[in-house]
């Protein structure tokens, strides 16, 4: 691409740029609950730092272009609770600083989320985003890439130049989305393009599980976007579900257009805005749901198999704290027998494990150290089938078996979502006759196997019973408020300019 860049600049295509820009990278990212009561902190997150950031999957994109980017801070932790106060301003303190000595600064490419919820903080992205807006000044462009699953607010639209966001659910277009940023990014310095944003705020919160792009009606709300990206003075055109755990007042879906042209810019956020509102009512699971009982009741009576249940409301990778054991006991009680379960986060449970070693029988204590509050440990006679090899204990990850049930114990909170998390632990999802995910909608590697797929709606901090989650700081909304009345009208940034 690179080659193909001065090829095509040489052939006089794409015009050099005038003097060399100078771009920033940087950014902050996670997806926080607002009903979990843990909290990420320092050790929670993955920093990088410098050059570290060039090594990451996301960073490869960067390095197709004819001009350099220059690294400050990258943090980003599981979806999990609310970041701790004091490590969000030790971070956010530490790329200000690395921010500043780049300046000048013609650029800054900022990787983000847009669900980050920080203790004592409303809107935790627009800080960051007024903050280096406040080192940058007024002339620099600022470009931002996000989930789908991400809120927005006036102070963020009031602050960046130009906007992207995933439009696949589960998330396949990471890659693509970083390129639309950056970009976009290069283009306008390139060209000299002043670029601004249009955003219209959608009062509609549903689930991820509810909105993926591969059933309708998401499938068609998204399937059209790149179409309008070819409109004159349209640069990109994103549409976001939302993050619906997040009780605070951004908490909504959005539509965001970026580009130069600012009438068709608003007729395209007033019209995809109103298509999202006159579909809210289609929008549905992707597979059969009911409470654990019910499902487990379905997987048992099985004549197929593996039955793949979601545990939906402690799904680690939507915010769940990974450590509930509603579903573990229902097994339990029920006497399921030939079960894989996923995802049980506990430290004390898998060191112990390390201690006794492979093959070693022990008691054990699973889950609940997370959240004590939320539910009960399950107390155990199990035997050690896998231990992995690790260079910190924090990373270890334990196979146990018990009561015919086959789990999978870690130290830390990870996602035990695709088939290769399991296979790469020596385990098949295909061999038992039901497989127990702590997720929401299935990883593309592991809904082919599923035969079939069932929605456990069970408790958590992301309990999918969104209509009776706690609701106290959210603007009306549908479906809370079910008779909700609503125009779109699109909110044109201050940083467009009025010339």
């Amino acid at each position: 691409m690179l080659a193909y860049r001065h090829q095509s600049r040489a052939a006089g295509l794409i015009p050099a740029f005038k003097g060399t820009p100078r771009i920033a990278v940087g950014g902050i990212a996670s997806e926080c609950s607002t009903y979990s009561r843990i909290r990420s902190r320092l050790p929670d997150f993955t920093t990088l730092r410098g050059d570290e950031i060039f090594g990451a999957p996301l960073s490869q994109p960067l390095h197709r272009y004819d001009v350099d980017f220059m690294p400050t801070l990258e943090a980003s932790a599981p979806p999990g609770g609310p970041v701790d106060r004091a490590t969000y301003e030790a971070l956010k303190a530490e790329y200000l600083e690395r921010l500043h000595k780049l300046l000048p600064l013609d650029g800054v490419y900022l990787a983000m989320h847009g669900a980050l919820s920080v203790d004592g903080m409303e809107d935790a992205e627009g800080d960051w985003y007024a903050a280096t807006r406040s080192v940058v000044g007024p002339d620099c462009l600022l470009s931002a890439y996000y989930d789908l699953h991400g809120n927005l607010s006036r102070r963020i639209v009031d602050t960046l130049d130009a906007f992207t966001a995933y439009r696949t659910a589960p998330h396949v277009d990471r890659i693509e989305n970083v390129m639309r940023a950056t970009d976009m990014l290069t283009h306008c310095l390139r060209y000299g393009i002043r670029p601004g944003i249009v955003w219209a705020s959608i009062p509609v919160l549903l689930p991820g599980e509810q909105s993926s792009t591969e059933w309708e009606p998401g499938r068609r709300l998204w399937s059209d976007l790149s179409e309008y990206n070819r409109l004159p003075g349209i640069l990109d055109v994103s549409q976001l579900v939302g993050y619906v755990w997040a009780d605070e007042p951004r908490a909504a879906a959005s539509v965001v257009v970026t580009g130069t042209n600012l009438d068709e810019q608003k007729r395209i956020a007033a019209e995809l805005a109103q298509r999202y509102w006159d579909s809210r009512h289609e929008f549905h699971f992707g597979a059969p749901a009911g409470t654990i009982e019910e499902c487990l009741a379905r997987a048992m009576k099985s004549k197929t198999h593996p039955v793949v249940i979601s545990d939906s409301g402690d799904n680690p990778g939507g915010g769940g704290n990974s450590d509930q054991t509603f579903f573990l006991q229902a097994l339990l009680k029920a006497g399921a027998k030939d079960v894989l379960l996923g995802g049980m986060t506990d430290r004390a449970a898998t060191d112990a494990c390390y201690k006794a070693g492979v093959g070693a029988v022990l008691p054990l204590s699973i889950g609940a150290t997370l959240d004590p509050l939320m539910c009960k440990p399950v107390h155990v006679t199990a035997t050690v089938r896998h231990l992995t090899s690790v260079a910190r204990p924090e990373d270890g990850e334990a196979v146990v078996t018990f009561d015919g049930i086959t789990a999978t114990l870690s130290a830390r909170r990870r996602l035990y979502h695709a088939a290769e998390a399991f296979r790469d632990i020596g385990l098949e999802p295909t061999r038992f006759k039901i497989v127990v995910l702590k997720c929401g909608y299935l990883n593309p590697t592991m809904k082919p196997l599923a035969n079939p797929a069932l929605m456990a709606l069970s408790p958590g901090a992301i309990d999918q019973d969104i209509v009776h989650i706690a609701n106290h700081r959210r603007r009306p909304t549908w479906p809370w408020v079910a008779d909700l009345a609503y125009t779109p009208d699109p909110y044109v940034s201050a940083r467009i300019r009025h010339d």
